[in-house]
């Protein structure tokens, strides 16, 4: 790892945090967060009620990767091709040409993802999983480094549409969004005085070729055999038998672990990844991952519980 290099993308991410904090009040951690599955290449399901600005996060995010960005509004009526596109008739030509849709972005903002009904977020699925999606009986490369962003209201549940255990798998982190403290919320009250509230341009921003330096060196990012035994131990013990857990998580789960894991430590200007660093980044990633029964919902017990309490169980190499 060229430590001058390293010391160089890890100043300008600090200048990115700091740019993003101050659109987005209380986002310092979140950032990271963001960054992280972004740099692994996976998308992110944020959690939270209405107004904790989980939508301007997404704007900001968008602007500092120096991309497009699109924002669906999901709703039971929504159809498909809203999303992918269609194929429209022009009477001049007598042809079919391609509309795409709004998928086609480097960042895409699916709000409320769980009022669309099971076809629209099948054809989300296809587009996170396979970075391309079918229009007619062609398939269409999606922009490099597409990034879906997604999000949830925890509180509502009239005219939803519960997200399947496959499609939540296919988020690799889910992150809840809480209320900002105090002091934070007087900082969101100066922003809107006098209609300071609009995002402001980026003073740095991180396109597609930065973003591919910071994964080549995240490679160089040492896993020892005991922590990855130590993942897999993690991992597999969300899999025991247990009367809050009804499945546990796939390698799927592991693999996640194991990336992020390493982008943490590089972010933290390490070479080498410590358990601390897996601790750190596990409960994000499991917690959509486990399936609780209804013993665990009767006794109001959490997957961030059960994650606290398997950490804590599992011996530290």
């Amino acid at each position: 790892m060229n430590k001058e290099k390293v010391d160089a993308i890890l100043d300008l991410l600090k200048s990115a945090e700091s740019d993003f904090e101050k659109d987005v009040i209380g986002g310092k951690s979140i950032f990271k967060k963001l960054l992280t599955v972004y740099i692994a290449g996976g998308h992110v399901l944020l959690e939270g009620v209405p107004g904790l600005a989980k939508t301007r996060a997404a704007r900001k995010i968008s602007s500092l990767f120096d991309t497009s960005f699109s924002r669906i509004q999901f709703t039971p009526d929504l159809l498909p091709s809203d999303i992918t596109g269609n194929l429209v008739y022009s009477p001049s030509t007598g042809d079919f040409a391609v509309r795409k849709g709004p998928v086609f972005s480097g960042v895409l903002l699916a709000d409320e993802v769980n009022r669309a009904p099971a076809k629209v977020q099948s054809a989300l699925l296809e587009a996170m999983e396979e970075r391309q999606v079918t229009i007619g009986d062609e398939s269409h490369r999606l922009p490099e480094n597409f990034f879906v962003i997604a999000t949830q209201n925890p509180i509502e549940h009239e005219g939803t549409y519960r997200l399947p255990e496959a499609q939540l798998d296919r988020f690799m982190m889910k992150l809840l969004i809480d209320y900002p403290e105090h002091s934070e919320e007087v900082k969101i009250l100066d922003l809107h005085q006098e209609g300071s509230d609009t995002l402001k341009d980026p003073e740095v921003k991180l396109d597609s070729k930065f973003c591919c330096e910071i994964r080549d060196e995240v490679l160089s990012v040492e896993v020892t055999e005991e922590i990855k035994r130590y993942i897999v131990d993690v991992v597999r013990e969300t899999r025991n038998e247990n009367r809050y857990i009804e499945f546990g998580s796939s390698p799927r789960g592991a693999v996640a672990v194991f990336k992020c894991s390493r982008i943490y430590a590089f972010l933290e200007g390490r070479s080498f990844v410590l358990p601390e660093d897996v601790k750190a980044v596990v409960p994000d990633l499991l917690r959509h991952r486990i399936i609780l029964t209804f013993e665990a919902e009767a006794d109001r017990v959490k997957p961030d519980d059960i994650i606290s309490t398997i950490l804590n169980r599992v011996k530290t190499p």
